[in-house]
């Protein structure tokens, strides 16, 4: 590997424009040496029992809890979340821990076959998993990846997006006060241009990205050179399907908030928002309302619902696309504009009229803006939901309960959500097809990716007592 220049990851506060902190990237001999730190990480960890690991869950799910407020304020203070979205986020993965803890065991019990009990499969830890993180949710996304793979006795090297790394840091601070190995959550803020070196040695036995397409496309054939499995979660333009029989009033509040939440930027999101004709207006203008009652502003402020966009690149990509589609001949109903001031805010943002030859229906926008969309009935609906070159995650919005059952399975996506949000939730997987990506994180799903699916037959002849037994048993 050759050398490369030092540079840093630096978090700006998006809200202020202020730098919040720098962090010089590891140079080639550092990176070894985390990796190194994760491979005896892995050693010491690999042979505990399930059990063992639920215990360092628990100790880590009241950890978490004991420093919410403190973590809330980082995540604020580099990405620009809300505080109470912030706050509502680490809850969220103390609560995973817990549910981890107290079923994920289970997850790892050796699992009979139809042979009989000299038949079985055992689910064991491959190695260290190298994840490239994204910065949306700097908390959540890392837990969501990491408790599954760590549960199953892996190790879990982490290099964060340049702007969350302190968040990064203070999640393996946390590990290794639960009890975890050191080295087995590590984190390795490097150069992207490091990571190739890093997917090729052999400490690491598999990959996992969340992010977006080019880097999954780029990071997938890496891994594949150096034949290590990888799991991609990638982009997502998830449609949100309303039927005229609907709960009108739900499913305007469900799409608002589902679509503003994290000003926009969060994977599976109501980015197309196909209704049906008969209800198309009445829905549209109430969306446009919902929208415009949201607080936007301070995120330390508990009452803001939509803070600054992280990053003041994608803030111009997202006004670039709005741009794009109002010339196309989308209707702005309200927002479209950057907010006068300070920091990266984006007004909240409702275009309809939107159709398939569209920006805003052909390209993911990453940031607060709700895509409105008729179609004439359901099947129409359909084709058009089904119109995307991603597949990440869907929702149906019926009163007809088995109608929404019989077309997610025509939904080519990882995840369909009827009368109900989006969201992701440690007792069901998650993850998409097409171009949104391959592979699950979490529930049982989760647990056994980056694990060996090993078969054992023990063929040893019975002995004629066992025999017998077998045969009473029989």
């Amino acid at each position: 590997m050759g050398t490369i220049e030092v540079a840093v990851a630096k978090s700006t506060n998006p809200a202020t424009g202020e730098d919040v902190a720098t962090y010089p990237y590891l140079d080639e001999q550092a990176v070894a040496d985390v990796v190194r730190s994760a491979a005896e990480g892995f050693a010491n960890w690999r042979d505990t029992t399930p059990a063992a690991r639920a215990e360092v869950f628990r100790r880590l799910a009241e950890l978490l809890r004991r420093d919410t407020a403190k973590l809330a304020s980082v995540i604020t203070a580099e990405m620009g979340k809300p505080v109470t979205q912030a706050q509502a986020e680490v809850t969220k993965c103390a609560n995973m821990l817990d549910w981890y803890a107290e079923n994920g065991p289970a997850m790892l019990e050796d699992t009979a076959t139809t042979i009989g009990p000299e038949a079985y499969v055992s689910y064991l830890p491959t190695g260290t998993v190298l994840a490239i993180m994204p910065w949306n949710f700097p908390v959540w996304q890392i837990f969501r990846g990491a408790a599954p793979i760590i549960l199953g006795g892996n190790g879990y090297l982490l290099k964060p997006a340049s702007n969350v790394v302190g968040c990064a840091l203070a999640l393996e601070s946390l590990w290794e006060e639960a009890g975890l190995p050191k080295g087995t959550f590590a984190v390795v803020n490097c150069d992207r241009h490091q990571v190739p070196a890093i997917i090729h040695d052999p400490v690491i036995t598999g990959v996992a990205v969340t992010g977006g397409t080019v880097a999954g496309q780029s990071v997938a054939a890496e891994a594949g050179r150096a034949l290590k499995k990888v799991i991609l979660e990638l982009g997502g333009s998830d449609p949100f399907i309303v039927l005229a029989d609907a709960d009108l009033d739900k499913a305007v509040d469900a799409a608002a908030t589902g679509r503003m939440v994290n000003a926009g930027q969060v994977c599976i999101s109501a980015k197309r928002i196909i209704v049906e004709r008969p209800v198309y207006a009445e829905f549209t203008a109430k969306l446009a309302r919902r929208v415009e009652s949201f607080k936007v502003g301070d995120p330390t402020d508990p009452e803001t619902f939509v803070g600054p966009m992280a990053k003041e690149e994608g803030l111009l990509d997202v006004d670039d696309q709005v741009k794009r589609s109002v010339d196309e001949g989308a209707e702005l109903l309200t927002g479209g504009h950057r907010i006068p001031g300070p920091g990266s805010f984006y007004a909240p943002t409702v275009l309809a009229g939107v159709t398939e030859a569209m920006t805003a229906f052909k390209e993911e926008i990453f940031g607060p803006v709700a895509t409105v969309i008729a179609a004439e009935d359901a099947e129409e609906a359909l084709a058009k939901a089904n119109n995307s070159e991603f597949g990440l995650s869907a929702a149906i919005w019926t009163a007809d309960s088995a109608k929404a059952r019989a077309m997610a399975r025509k939904i080519d996506a990882g995840g369909v959500f009827i009368n109900g949000l989006s969201v992701s939730d440690p007792r069901i997987p998650i993850g998409g097809v097409k171009k949104s990506g391959f592979g699950r994180e979490l529930s049982y799903l989760g647990v056994h990716e980056f694990t060996n699916i090993q078969a054992v037959w023990d063929q040893t002849p019975l002995n004629a007592a066992e025999e017998a037994a077998q045969g009473v048993a029989q």
